[in-house]
């Protein structure tokens, strides 16, 4: 008969649903508001453009607490600021739904994306310290829930909108559902960051090694908000599918993104870090011009397969990797990487949508490819990854 765990197993185990969990919630609540968008729009009564325009006060938010969010987790802990972070941005989802005029919406969406980020570092600090714990890769698995959170919200919200649920109440729901967790699973998350030290400065100029780790990740992140933005325009223009499978080629990005981080971390600690940025750069790269050079239904779904599996661990393996950091406290890399990665998704979308507008998509993305590619010559070229 096989032992029974160990203490120590059953401690890292409910270390490791707990913070999962918070993974989940938080995608939970970013795909819950993201499948609703249309119906606020139509209630808000705005235009395509009026739309853009608010929307721009989310990534306004979630930029302004980049240098904060290193701050006041290496000040208070990132326990303290998980679970302020998750009640807030849980409760500004209600708020969203409550909004009844569009300068209150604006107001509100900066809110959310500045409490998107806190709870976003925050809670990858706390990963850190789990992954600490097992003494091997487990990011990518805690990223992996949040990507099957995005399917579950997206599928919620289906439910809703088919039922005439108003946003309001249907962000409630989502609220309830995140409060029970949120008290259930603070129990058990880390009270103590790993890689600690008071004599660590907070504002100080990243080393070699996070430097190389912001530039990976914000490569990876334009080919992410790429797809994120212009997967559907792609497969309507330039591959010419039918109403019906415009959205495959986000949906087989998204399949093979979610499930290739349940095995990123078994792969990591099998080849090591450097190697699967190598092949996560080649993938995406591939990926891209296989829909470039052949852009037929079947073959550009295979492309964008291969771009899912490619980009899927790049941001949680450098989160890890940012976490163990020897000049900063983890928060403060963390911050420190994703403030440089987080540019790469804002310039991804316009970056396509200028270049399409004076060539054409096809070429747009080929130079995204070429992002891509850069992902594996910085990871070769770095003497800082493993």
């Amino acid at each position: 008969m096989a032992s029974s765990p160990t203490i120590l197993q059953r401690s890292r185990l409910v270390h490791r649903v707990a913070v999962g969990s918070f993974f989940f919630l938080q995608g939970l609540s970013f795909a819950s508001w993201g499948s609703r968008i249309p119906n606020i729009q139509q209630k808000m009564g705005l235009s395509e453009a009026g739309l853009g325009a608010v929307l721009l006060a989310l990534p306004v938010g979630l930029l302004l607490s980049l240098p904060v969010a290193g701050w006041v987790i290496a000040k208070l802990g990132s326990r303290r600021v998980l679970l302020f972070s998750a009640v807030l941005y849980c409760t500004t989802l209600v708020a969203i739904g409550y909004a009844a005029s569009t300068l209150l919406l604006v107001l509100v969406l900066f809110v959310f994306g500045f409490g998107g980020n806190l709870m976003n570092i925050s809670v990858n600090t706390q990963g850190v310290g789990v992954e600490a714990l097992y003494k091997k890769s487990i990011m990518a698995s805690f990223h992996g829930l949040w990507s099957l959170a995005g399917f579950t919200g997206a599928a919620i919200g289906t439910l809703m909108i088919g039922k005439a649920v108003a946003p309001f109440h249907h962000f409630l729901l989502i609220l309830l559902l995140s409060v029970l967790a949120i008290a259930v699973a603070s129990r058990f998350v880390l009270r103590e960051d790993v890689n600690t030290d008071t004599d660590k400065p907070i504002f100080v100029m990243p080393d070699k090694s996070l430097i190389d780790l912001g530039i990976i990740c914000f490569f990876a992140m334009i080919c992410e908000g790429a797809m994120f933005d212009w997967s559907g325009v792609y497969f309507k223009k330039v591959v010419g599918a039918d109403k019906a499978w415009v959205g495959v080629g986000y949906t087989a990005f998204m399949f093979t993104m979610a499930g290739t981080r349940f095995v990123a971390d078994w792969f990591t600690s099998r080849f090591g870090l450097k190697r699967i940025l190598q092949a996560s750069g080649i993938l995406t790269a591939a990926g891209l011009l296989i829909a470039v050079l052949w852009p037929h239904l079947y073959t550009a779904i295979l492309g964008f397969l291969l771009v899912g599996a490619g980009v899927s661990s790049v941001v949680p393996l450098v989160y890890s990797a940012a976490g163990k950091s020897k000049v900063m406290s983890p928060g403060v890399a963390l911050a420190a990487v994703s403030t440089i990665g987080f540019f790469g998704f804002l310039i991804g979308p316009p970056l396509i949508g200028f270049v399409a507008g004076a060539t054409s998509l096809r070429i747009s993305f080929t130079i995204i490819a070429a992002m891509g590619l850069s992902v594996a010559l910085v990871a070769t070229k770095s003497k800082t990854i493993a």
